[in-house]
């Protein structure tokens, strides 16, 4: 099985930018399908983010559309997560989740797989 360990979180201004990383162990990267989520405080875990392990189709949440972008590198057995333009509204943990499907879901009751999560802190 697959072992998710996120990194790249921190404090940011409103209008920076991170860039989450999410580096996988374990056998056949490539088979997996990858997702974002993230936390705020006293809010369930939602959707960001996906990339399938197909055709590396992509899918994001409206409210990160044209801001945030996820791409992998299979190479490196690593997942990212591109934030710009961050505001104060993107602060939470993210998660990286993998799944061993050919599409993208957006419940994370779907993900077998979890990391630990980063926390991100946008201030205004």
């Amino acid at each position: 099985q697959v072992q998710l360990v996120e990194s790249g979180g921190g404090l940011a201004q409103a209008g920076d930018s991170l860039r989450l990383s999410c580096a996988a162990s374990g056998p056949s990267f490539s088979t997996y399908s990858m997702v974002w989520f993230r936390q705020a405080p006293g809010k369930e875990r939602g959707f960001v983010a996906g990339i399938n392990r197909r055709d590396r189709a992509t899918d994001y949440a409206d409210f990160v559309k044209g801001r945030f972008t996820i791409s992998r590198d299979n190479a490196k057995n690593t997942l990212y997560l591109q934030m710009n333009s961050l505001k104060p509204e993107d602060t939470g943990v993210y998660y990286c989740a993998a799944t061993q499907a050919a599409v993208l879901f957006t419940s994370p009751s779907a993900y077998r797989y979890w990391g630990q999560g980063t926390q991100v802190t946008v201030s205004s």
